[in-house]
Formats: structure tokens, C-alpha cells, sequence
């Protein structure tokens, strides 16, 4: 996975991104209000490097930014196949944007606070690099809310520095979680494989 940068300072979205993650190589306009503006972060690579996707699939890139993971999906099974979503007005604009530049316009792209203003549900696989807050509000509403929209059999696939909380939270919801330590990350993959969650008292 590599990366090399120049700047336009007069585009929205001044800072210009080469990567190429497994072998896919894209293009990135971003800016310095948006997460990990120089290229990309250490923790999506260790979760991109320990997921696959294949025809079939119905992807969710939770918390985009400006659109990494679910443009290097979309590259794999095509752009009808993927939805984004980011809080953020400007990480949706850029996601859209960085749409575009990779040939895969056709990618869903919501702003949306977590799952509150998305309609969508039956996904096979959420994907979310979660921030770091003390409450863990957003993380719990990614889990609890991320069950409700997988289909069954589908995947919550989440990252993150710290382990017990999303170990315990996820085994909670789930019933089980496989966790892969990768360079000082964790990747949280867990299946959905009922109608309720495994633990009613969560």
C-alpha cells in the first residue's frame, strides 16, 4: 500500500492522494478537516487487509470520510453494491467527489448521524473504522443498530485501538466475535445468525 500527495490550494478538497491497497489503485482529493487527510490510516489498512468482498455482496461503509473502503469495494463488485455514510457535510461532498474520480459514480453516498438517517437494511457487510470516544455512545449505536440492518449470515466488521469493550459489546449483541491483532489494531468481524440480539440485557 503506497501513497504520494501534492496540493491544489484551490480546490474544496486541496490535498491530492495516491493509494493502492492489494493491488487496487485509486485517487483522493481530501482536506485537513477531514479524517486522516495524508493518506491512509493504519487501522483501516489492518481491516482491509483481513476482508474480502464478493459479487453478492451489499456493503456499508459506516463513517466513510472521504470514501476509502467503500470506493475500494466498488472497484471489486461495482458501484451499485455499495453505500457510504458519514455525518459530516464535507466527507460526504468529498466521498462523492472521490466517486467520481475512480469511475464508480454510482455509489449511494447519505449524510447520516450513524444509521438515524438511513432507510437501508439486509446488508452483508458493515464495515467501520469507529472514533475513540470515552462513552463509547458511538460505537454501542454502531453495534446495536448495525445487527438491525445486517441480513442474516451477514458481517459487522469494525476496528479499533482498544479490545475488552468491543469484545464483550459485540460477543453481547452477536453472540461471538472473532478479533485479528493486526500492527497494534483490532479487527472485530461478527455474524449475525438470529433475529434478536444474543443477550437481552446488553
Amino acid at each position: 500500500m503506497t501513497k504520494e500527495h501534492k496540493t491544489d490550494e484551490s480546490a474544496e478538497f486541496p490535498l491530492t492522494l495516491s493509494i493502492s491497497v492489494n493491488g487496487i489503485h485509486m485517487q483522493f482529493r481530501t482536506g485537513k478537516n477531514l479524517f486522516s487527510p495524508q493518506g491512509l490510516d493504519a487501522g483501516t489498512k489492518a481491516m482491509l487487509s483481513s476482508v474480502s468482498f464478493e459479487q453478492g455482496d451489499k456493503v456499508l461503509d459506516l463513517g466513510c470520510g472521504y470514501g476509502i473502503v467503500g470506493i475500494y469495494a466498488a472497484k471489486q463488485i461495482g458501484a451499485a453494491s455499495i453505500t457510504m455514510v458519514d455525518k459530516d457535510e464535507a466527507a460526504v461532498a468529498a466521498s462523492r467527489e472521490n466517486a467520481r474520480l475512480n469511475g464508480v459514480p454510482d455509489i449511494r453516498i447519505v449524510q447520516s448521524d450513524g444509521f438515524r438517517q438511513l432507510d437501508e437494511t439486509a446488508y452483508t457487510l458493515i464495515l467501520s473504522n469507529p472514533p475513540y470516544h470515552a462513552d463509547f455512545s458511538v460505537p454501542k449505536h454502531f453495534i446495536e443498530k448495525g445487527f438491525n440492518r445486517l441480513a442474516l449470515g451477514g458481517k459487522l466488521i469494525l476496528v479499533t485501538k482498544r479490545k475488552a469493550w468491543y469484545k464483550n459489546k459485540m460477543a453481547a449483541v452477536f453472540g461471538g466475535v472473532h478479533i485479528d491483532e493486526i500492527d497494534g489494531y483490532y479487527v472485530f468481524t461478527a455474524e449475525r445468525r438470529s433475529y434478536s440480539y444474543a443477550t437481552k440485557n446488553r
